[in-house]
């Protein structure tokens, strides 16, 4: 049809925002809001009707000069990696208004400008093809993450926005440093698939890889720079903890795939044991801290550290099983992990408590939210007929095919993620009577359950029927993979 539909997915929500800055209502902001992101979701669905997965090259793209004299250009488009995580984000968002439409009762208009902000910039860092542009999308997603923690967050929101912002910024500005670097010893250009196709030396990718690593580890987070994610999450409305484990987490990693390993070939190959050795540590790690917890978020917050463990794993397994499993996973975690915070928030909507000992005999007092909250709970560990674990098997057959020593400590990883999710279900919907004792409340209505419905719907979908998602990302993957060892160390 000629439309530029990138542009019309990316700032629709931009449009939405400027919309809602002459709504008085906080009725009508709500509702104009869900429209909007209802509307992005729908020309998401209508980019993918349309998306060829026969091809590895980039589709749906815009190319305009920006900047002539420096060579960067306003560039969008999509393959077959970044697909996924362009409908995952407009999906969220619809639930994130959902999920805030009694939760945020103050400043209603800001907090859904700053919402709607939030996923145009996010959807354009998946849809870049200019690094400048990319870049400019991923460092003022800060500004809004910011707000929405320190502004709507609980008690020590200002220290856990600041904390997030202070690691992030610092992140970013070594990303800044290796963009910059990579300008000048890339031809002198911004264009990512350009880059792609340069021979950088050794020295320099080694440079570069490390540059690129702090930033983006930061953001999956990776061990040691994951501390300020417990804090953001537990702060953070429910609304600002699904985006952060549904979307922000992915950046990183989302970073490792676009940048690190077609930009950095020799360099993924050389230090790939290194990363291996850091995801399965952040795997075993972030599951033993999830089992020492009594706060119901804090417990999900953790649980991310080590199922993005498991992204990372894939993606540095650097073969078709591990790289597959690892984006897959990405999907299903934001799927997962994202619908576990929504969880977490409309029980203490109920209860104003996250005390995992507060909640005993949950089944009883609300029998349809804890019949779905088990089947998140599932997911989460992976049972077979879920999503996750379609994607935890690709990325652990892909570690153990790429090094049997870490691929070990990836599965005791596992049956922690057993051990913690089993012991807080047990605790929360079996354990001794509290709700109906202590806490009156109600099961879910119809509001929340369209809320949860279509996650629910990708969790078995995907766990029973995974082909149309794998053949999305399939030939992208085998390309990415030739780039990788055609000028990497030739394995």
């Amino acid at each position: 049809m000629g439309l530029p539909l990138l542009s019309l997915i990316v700032f629709t929500p931009v449009a939405g925002a400027a919309v809602l800055m002459f709504l008085r209502s906080d009725d009508a902001v709500r509702w104009t809001a869900l429209a909007v992101t209802i509307l992005d979701l729908a020309l998401c669905v209508a980019m993918l009707a349309s998306f060829d997965t026969t091809t590895h090259a980039m589709q749906f793209t815009e190319r305009r000069l920006w900047v002539p004299a420096l060579g960067i250009t306003y560039a969008l488009g999509i393959d077959g990696i970044s697909a996924l995580f362009v409908f995952l984000t407009t999906l969220l968002g619809s639930i994130c208004v959902l999920a805030s439409w009694v939760a945020i009762d103050r400043k209603v208009k800001a907090f859904m400008i700053s919402l709607l902000s939030m996923q145009a910039l996010m959807l354009g860092v998946f849809c870049a093809l200019d690094l400048f542009l990319f870049y400019v999308f991923w460092e003022a997603m800060l500004i809004p993450m910011y707000l929405i923690i320190g502004v709507w967050g609980g008690e020590g929101r200002v220290y856990a926005a600041f904390k997030f912002f202070l690691y992030t910024l610092a992140g970013s500005l070594l990303f800044l440093i290796g963009v910059i670097v990579l300008y000048f010893n890339g031809g002198e250009t911004f264009d990512i698939l350009a880059l792609t196709a340069q021979d950088l030396p050794f020295p320099v990718q080694s440079w570069l890889f490390f540059a690129f690593l702090i930033a983006f580890a930061v953001k999956v987070p990776m061990v040691p720079v994951h501390t300020w994610l417990p804090d953001a999450h537990v702060q953070a409305p429910t609304a600002g903890s699904i985006i952060l484990a549904g979307v922000l987490l992915k950046m990183g990693a989302y970073g490792f795939l676009r940048f690190s390993l077609p930009i950095l070939p020799e360099a993924s190959v050389y230090y790939s044991t290194l990363m291996l050795s850091l995801s399965a540590l952040a795997i075993v790690y972030g599951g033993l801290l999830a089992l020492a917890q009594d706060d119901l978020k804090k417990l999900v917050a953790y649980s991310s550290i080590s199922h993005m463990g498991f992204v990372t794993l894939g993606i540095f397994a650097l073969n078709l099983r591990g790289l597959e499993g690892g984006i897959l996973q990405m999907f299903n975690h934001g799927v997962t992990t994202g619908a576990l915070f929504l969880f977490v928030g409309l029980i203490y909507e109920r209860t104003h408590t996250r005390s995992i000992a507060d909640y005993g005999g949950l089944m009883k007092a609300a029998p349809v939210y804890t019949a779905f909250l088990a089947l998140f709970t599932l997911s989460s560990m992976a049972l077979p007929g879920t999503n996750s674990f379609v994607g935890e098997l690709l990325v652990l057959s892909g570690g153990f095919a790429a090094n049997l020593a870490i691929g070990a400590p990836a599965v005791f990883g596992a049956l922690l993620g057993a051990a913690y999710l089993l012991g807080m279900y047990r605790k929360v919907a079996l354990g001794p009577a509290s709700v109906g004792v202590r806490f009156k409340i109600r099961d879910v209505n119809a509001r929340e359950m369209v809320a949860i419905l279509p996650l629910a719907v990708f969790v078995l979908w995907v766990g029973l029927y995974p082909k149309p998602f794998l053949n999305i990302i399939d030939v992208s993957v085998k390309h990415l993979l030739a780039q990788v060892y055609d000028k990497g160390s030739g394995q």
